[in-house]
């Protein structure tokens, strides 16, 4: 049990609560990027702990809800194509597209499969020469190297039946995209811990001091999103604006490097468009020159297909931390887990998943 109950033990979550109160001589407004964080922060009640002292800003940290409704409905199109086996992580079955979503095309027949991995999907093409394998790779820097992976492999087995629809996102594009926005009120961020696992947390120094704003790579455990709160409000009291790595048991500089050199052979890095909060330059990743072949928008004909986003649908306000999920007023009326209107309700990691489960229908 070491690294999981000394980080929910509530004798140090007390006295980590203390200390921020007695640092704190102001209200901070700190967000957490990462959705898994917003989420621990919502079931353990740090948000409330901390009411008056903290406002915790919800990031756009969920790979879920930032995927572009372009690239959902791209999907749509290709799991119809005749032949296809469509695999895709199970979150991405129910996120609205503009017509429909994939459960819906798996309910009305479209082979739509959920894997756990994009090795899952290149086995599914081996065993089934016959078919056309498509796996929807999406998701921030964590799960980027696994369909690097996937792609890697197939270019070396020279796979001619499996392809990619990827739509990977990296994080410090968009933390800068908040910080350069007029409506920005984020002072502190706590950094997003998995994601950091992998590219280490070099990228981000330049951002702090660039922008004069503290970042503080945390974990998940409520433990640690309470030391990261501290250490971000001590840096914000004292007039500090560094990097400081709270999830060192797991976090280092430099990150995975065999990772980072995998994502380097197989993907560019391109101007990306999030779900809710537009294009950001160099902000997607996307697969190279030597592994296009395996590229699913070049196989199916999916460009130039029109979107149409709800109009009730507040998400993007709520992902760049404008509006908390409850001031939507569709929040738990016309928008449920059941019925959702957006991704941020859909997914696992979305901020209004979290309010729904953790403030309005806890036992749901």
């Amino acid at each position: 049990m070491k690294y999981l109950q000394e980080y929910r033990d509530p004798a140090t979550a007390k006295k980590l609560v203390a200390a921020i109160k007695t640092a704190a001589t102001r209200p901070w407004k700190i967000m957490e990027v990462c959705g898994g964080q917003t989420h621990s922060a919502l079931k353990y009640g740090i948000d409330q702990l901390l009411d008056g002292v903290i406002e915790l800003i919800h990031g756009p940290g969920c790979p879920v809800c930032v995927t572009p409704i372009e690239y959902i409905d791209k999907a749509l199109a290709i799991a119809q194509a005749p032949g296809v086996i469509f695999c895709s992580f199970g979150d991405m079955l129910r996120v609205p597209g503009s017509a429909s979503d994939l459960l819906g095309l798996k309910a009305q027949g479209a082979d739509i499969r959920i894997v756990y991995s994009p090795l899952d999907a290149l086995t599914l093409a081996q065993q089934n020469p016959d078919r056309q394998v498509v796996f929807f790779g999406v998701g921030f820097e964590t799960t980027a190297p696994a369909t690097a992976l996937a792609a890697y492999q197939a270019r070396q087995l020279n796979l001619e039946n499996f392809t990619l629809l990827v739509c990977h996102v990296r994080v410090p594009p968009v933390i800068e995209a908040l910080l350069h926005s007029p409506s920005n009120k984020v002072q502190g961020f706590l950094g997003a811990g998995h994601v950091c696992s992998i590219m280490g947390y070099h990228e981000y120094l330049p951002i702090a001091a660039r922008y004069r704003i503290p970042i503080v790579i945390t974990g998940f455990e409520p433990v640690d999103l309470l030391q990261g709160l501290y250490m971000t409000v001590q840096q914000l009291e004292e007039g500090r604006f560094e990097v400081e790595n709270e999830y060192s048991r797991v976090v280092k500089e430099q990150g995975n490097l065999p990772a980072q050199e995998l994502l380097l052979k197989v993907f560019d890095t391109v101007d990306r468009s999030w779900r809710g909060l537009g294009p950001i330059a160099g902000s997607g990743l996307a697969l190279n020159a030597d592994h296009d072949d395996w590229n699913a928008e070049q196989r199916f004909p999916v460009a130039g297909i029109a979107t149409q986003e709800s109009p009730l649908c507040r998400s993007g306000d709520v992902l760049q931390g404008l509006i908390k999920p409850t001031q939507c007023p569709e929040f738990g009326v016309r928008c449920t887990p059941d019925k959702p209107l957006g991704a941020t309700m859909v997914s696992s990691e979305g901020a209004c998943a979290a309010y729904f489960h953790y403030r309005i229908h806890p036992h749901v």
